[in-house]
């Protein structure tokens, strides 16, 4: 990715429902950040979605995260399988949600 992100991001290594038009599909996420995250396409149909929902746990706890979020970038990864990707970056959190993720990429960066 480029220069232009604000936050760190830390690995994440989790599989996630991304709803596109109120459907849920099955999403791997690669990375985090307070701003976004990194996901692969697993299977899902072709779309021009730009606005999606995600749901998801961080490693280490229990509670699920409710997010909406908007598609700012796609790519295929060359490796071997032709990966496709999208960055999606956060549009809506709860602030408790938001403090979690804060919390988990602060803790990941420290090693902890």
């Amino acid at each position: 990715m480029s220069d232009k992100r604000k936050n760190t991001r830390v690995p994440l290594d989790i599989y996630l429902n991304k709803y596109m038009k109120g459907v849920p599909y099955l999403a791997h996420a690669a990375d985090i950040s307070q701003e976004g995250v990194s996901l692969s396409r697993l299977i899902e149909p072709s779309h021009d979605a730009r606005r999606v929902g995600l749901q998801f746990q961080l490693p280490g706890s229990e509670e699920v995260i409710y997010a909406e979020g908007e598609v700012v970038r796609e790519w295929v990864e060359a490796s071997p399988r032709q990966n496709e990707r999208s960055g999606v970056r956060f549009t809506l959190l709860t602030e408790r949600h938001r403090r979690m993720i804060d919390d988990y990429v602060t803790r990941s960066t420290q090693g902890h």
